[in-house]
């Protein structure tokens, strides 16, 4: 029995204080593809990105506190993978407004 693989958007705008961005689906494994985040403020702000794995119960850093110059992007994943088992969730914050997009390859239970 093959699996569907789904590419998923997930995305927030004006994200400043603790924000779901995606959260994976019971009983599915996802892939972090790719996150951005750009900012929308005026002045430099410090943004970060968090993985909550359910199963451990523990929340670790991407990034913390990265700059990202006005009008300027952070490419917080491109290139590497991040693995999300079930119901784990990827949230952001930052000091000022920023809009995120994540590129999440959905379902790869095998």
């Amino acid at each position: 029995l093959k699996m569907a693989n789904d590419f998923k958007n997930a995305q927030a705008v004006g994200v400043t204080s603790v924000t779901t961005i995606y959260t994976a689906p019971a009983a599915k494994t996802s892939i972090l593809l790719e996150l951005d985040i750009a900012n929308t403020a005026q002045n430099v702000v410090e943004a970060s990105v968090e993985i909550f794995d359910t199963s451990a119960s523990t929340d670790a850093f991407l990034v913390k506190n990265a700059p990202v110059p006005a009008g300027g992007t952070l490419q917080v994943v491109a290139g590497q993978k991040v693995i999300l088992e079930a119901t784990d969730i990827v949230k952001v914050t930052a000091t000022g407004a920023v809009d995120v997009v994540a590129a999440i390859l959905e379902d790869v239970n095998s």
